[in-house]
C-alpha cells in the first residue's frame, strides 16, 4: 500500500517525535482503560454501586479517547500501536496484580490519571514548539479531563 505524504506544515521529524508521544498517551490510556474497567467489574465494599457507576463512566470515556489520541497519531502518518504488548513497553502506568480494596482502586485510579496527566504535558512544548495547535487542543482536553478526575477520584479519598 502506497501512502500519499503528508504535508501540513508540521516537519516529518517533528511529525515523528509528536506521534511517539501521542504513542505513549495511548498507551497510558488504554491502561488505564483495562485498569479501571477491571476495577468497574471487581470493586466489593459498601460503596459498591456508586465506584461501580463511577468507574464505568470513566473506563468509556477512555475508550472514546483512545480513538481520538490513535486517529490524531494517524493523521500524522504513523502507525497507531495497538497491543498489548507495545502498550506494556509504552505506559508509565504499572499494571495492578489482584483485586484490591475499594479505597486501594481509588488511590490507584489517582496516580493513573495523574500520570496521563503528566505524560500529555511532556508533548506541550514541542507542539507549541512547531505550531500543532491540533494535537496541543487534544493535550489540553485531555489534560482537563484527566485532572477532574483525578480531583474527583481524591475526594473520595478525604
Amino acid at each position: 500500500m502506497t501512502v500519499a505524504p503528508v504535508n501540513i506544515g508540521i516537519e516529518e521529524k517533528a511529525r515523528a517525535e509528536i506521534a511517539e508521544g501521542l504513542s505513549r498517551l495511548l498507551a497510558d490510556t488504554y491502561t488505564l482503560y483495562l485498569k479501571t474497567h477491571n476495577f468497574h467489574w471487581n470493586v466489593t465494599g459498601p460503596m459498591f454501586n456508586t465506584l461501580h457507576l463511577m468507574f464505568e463512566e470513566q473506563y468509556n470515556e477512555l475508550s472514546l479517547a483512545t480513538d481520538t489520541i490513535a486517529e490524531r497519531i494517524r493523521t500524522l502518518g504513523y502507525p497507531a500501536p495497538g497491543t498489548y504488548r507495545q502498550y506494556a513497553a509504552m505506559t508509565s502506568i504499572p499494571e495492578t496484580e489482584g483485586v484490591p480494596e475499594a479505597t486501594e482502586m481509588i488511590r490507584l485510579l489517582v496516580e493513573g490519571q495523574e500520570a496521563v496527566v503528566r505524560t500529555a504535558r511532556t508533548l506541550l512544548p514541542l507542539t507549541d514548539e512547531v505550531h500543532d495547535e491540533p494535537t496541543a487542543d487534544l493535550l489540553t482536553q485531555r489534560m482537563q479531563v484527566h485532572e477532574k478526575t483525578a480531583w474527583m477520584l481524591r475526594s473520595l479519598l478525604a
